[in-house]
Order: structure tokens, then sequence, then C-alpha cells
């Protein structure tokens, strides 16, 4: 699953005495009702937030997770939690599925081996 919008924060890596450490960012989705959506990274997937700031247009990876908790008064409840895995940077000047800049021709090195006699022995 994926989540693309704006960074709105992106918090500090909380580290716990059992050394489980995370960090969420939170983005706010691009849609006629945007959403404001918090992910968590856990364990050494905290550090691929370290190059983004608020303002960039992300997509964020996410699995979706869920758990139950009984209290020790017997309730029984569920939480569920998005926690990244992989997050890009998304140009919104380039659209989508647009081909890469190719460098100009003159900073390619001209082969200097090239033969015409030679010729391949493939079929096509």
């Amino acid at each position: 699953m994926e989540v693309q919008g704006k960074v709105k924060l992106i918090g500090d890596v909380q580290t716990f005495g059992s050394g489980f450490k995370k960090r969420e960012i939170v983005v706010i989705t691009e849609e006629q009702y945007p959403q404001t959506i918090m992910v968590e990274f856990v364990q050494d997937k905290t550090d691929l937030l370290n190059n983004f700031k608020p303002g960039q247009n992300v997509k964020i990876s996410i699995n979706l997770r869920g758990r139950e908790w009984v209290s020790p008064q017997g309730e029984t409840k569920y939480f569920n939690s998005l926690n990244g895995w992989r997050i890009e940077n998304v140009d919104q000047s380039a659209p989508a599925g647009s081909v890469p800049p190719v460098p100009p021709a003159d900073q390619f090195e001209p082969a200097s081996d090239f033969d015409d006699d030679d010729h391949d022995d493939l079929p096509f």
C-alpha cells in the first residue's frame, strides 16, 4: 500500500528502554477531502526520514498493522498502525511516468575500438 502527500512534520527518533526505536512522519494527502495521516518508521527504517523536510511531496510505502489488547479489567481493544518501509520524493514538475533526463551527447565518451568490418553474429 502507499500514501502520497505533502510532509507536515517529521518527529524525532524515540528510543524506548527495550531498545525499540520509532520515528513518526505526518503527511497531508492532496485529494478532494485531504487527510492528515501519521506513519511510523521503526528500528533501522527511522534513518530513511533524515533527508526529508516539511513541505516536500512524498510517496510512502506502508504496511497496515493491527493488534488486539486486553486491559487488566478484561476489556478488549483493537489498534491499527501504518508502518513505513520506503519513502520517495515526488517531484510535482515531472508528470508521472515521464522519461528521466538524459545527459547531452557530448558527455558520452566515443567508442575508440569501433571497426566497421566487425559484425554481430546475432540473428536480429
